[in-house]
């Protein structure tokens, strides 16, 4: 509303000078005509009619002589004096001039054509009374009222359109305003088409399944959380008790309540770490060599299966080293655990990424269990896992870590064995999104 006044009140103001000047102009140009067919009947040598009859609407007419004397007159400017002071000079001839002979104090629009140069040349003046929407403030009054008018009519239009386009926004505010923790379930209406309105609703559609997958994984990984702890402390006081009855036993008690507190302290370690690789987005990174990082976790790590590497040297990358040294500690462990016979490291350049893979001969993973296993206490044999000290962490951990560098870590089962990619941004390549 206030775009169309700043619009229309200009174009009110134009219009109301452009009416006045097209009417002024045009009583000018009658009265030029007019006062121009009596200078030619003088020049002529013609006798003019007294009283002059009204031309075209121009019914004030004088034929004045030199001294103000008037030698013929229409009816209505019988009684009048001349009807301007101003007198044509022999260079300037005709003139258009507002005079305000009237009685009543009124103005008139006149045209003065001096008949000729000669010094004893009558003048001609010819006009009428100023028109009242010339005169007056009734035009300015009129264009007001009807900009006014225009200006709310537009103000509701645009209200009302507005209105309607803004509906799908305060659905989406009502659907959001409803959503709760316990019930994220809902989603907002997409309208039709591809406008920014139904661009943000599947935004925030997205952004609801995100948030409900969180949710979700929350409440599951709490929940597992509470039964994989719960396993430790029940074989601990079990033992306890075992050994309260049983003093003779008490021994081997303390060594497996050991093994169970070893297990829970293992536990409550790597659920730790999760938390803070969820919390060091502060956490200063350095450059290192990827090659160099993984011979040094082989080198360091005792191993049932010696490890074959294949590492190409100046892989840099940018990371969290004490992150990616337990990320790839928990690969290596992993192919270790499950191996036959043999184990390959490979770290290479592919394109803008750093490329480690981790293969190892044992089983293939099924395809439907590829992404479950990253899943924290997530096990494919959870009897054999645990006696082999699996938390059911590492994987989970492994691809954390990857993930919060901008990287990607996949599973890959081939015909004989299976084979952990790991991905990340070359350092001399910018951060990079995760792909």
């Amino acid at each position: 509303m206030a775009v169309a006044a700043l619009v229309l009140i200009p174009v009110g103001v134009a219009a109301d000078a452009l009416i006045r000047q097209w009417v002024t102009e045009d009583i000018w140009d009658e009265a030029t005509n007019v006062a121009s067919q009596l200078t030619s009947q003088i020049q002529d040598g013609q006798v003019i009619i007294n009283p002059i009859p009204p031309h075209d609407g121009i019914d004030l007419i004088q034929v004045v002589a030199p001294g103000g004397r008037i030698l013929a007159t229409t009816n209505a400017a019988r009684d009048l004096p001349a009807l301007s002071p101003v007198w044509p000079s022999p260079a300037d001839r005709i003139r258009n001039l507002v005079s305000c002979p009237l009685p009543d104090g009124q103005c008139i629009h006149v045209t003065a054509i001096r008949a000729s140069p000669a010094a004893d040349s009558p003048v001609v003046y010819a006009g009428k009374e100023t028109p009242r929407i010339v005169r007056n403030r009734m035009l300015a009054t009129a264009i007001t009222i009807q900009l006014a008018l225009l200006i709310t009519f537009i103000g509701w239009v645009a209200w009302r359109i507005a209105g309607r386009a803004l509906q799908p926004v305060e659905d989406i505010r009502a659907e959001l305003a409803e959503l709760t923790e316990r019930d994220l379930s809902r989603r907002v209406p997409v309208p039709a088409g591809e406008d920014e309105i139904a661009r943000l609703a599947r935004t925030a559609n997205r952004a609801l399944d995100r948030m409900e997958r969180a949710v979700l994984q929350q409440r599951q990984f709490a929940a597992d959380a509470s039964h994989e702890l719960r396993t430790p402390i029940a074989g601990v006081r079990a033992q306890l008790e075992s050994g309260r009855l049983h003093p003779d036993d008490m021994p081997d008690a303390i060594e497996a309540a050991l093994r169970d507190t070893d297990r829970l302290e293992s536990i409550v370690t790597d659920l730790l770490f999760l938390a803070r690789i969820g919390a060091s987005q502060t956490t200063t990174r350095e450059e290192v060599d990827l090659g160099n990082l993984v011979a040094a976790q082989v080198a360091g790590r005792p191993a049932r299966v010696i490890a074959k590497l294949n590492l190409d040297a100046g892989i840099r990358v940018e990371v969290v080293p004490s992150q990616l040294s337990r990320a790839v500690d928990e690969l290596l462990s992993n192919a270790d655990r499950h191996a036959a016979t043999a184990v390959t490291v490979d770290a290479r350049r592919r394109d803008d990424r750093a490329e480690l893979s981790v293969w190892n001969d044992g089983e293939p993973i099924a395809p439907a269990d590829q992404e479950r296993i990253f899943e924290r206490f997530t096990r494919l044999d959870t009897a054999r896992s645990r006696a082999r000290g699996g938390t059911g962490l590492g994987l989970a951990i492994a691809r954390e870590v990857v993930e919060a560098h901008g990287g990607r870590l996949l599973v890959e089962s081939e015909p004989l064995g299976v084979r952990f990619v790991m991905r990340l941004p070359l350092a001399d390549a910018g951060p990079s999104p995760a792909r």
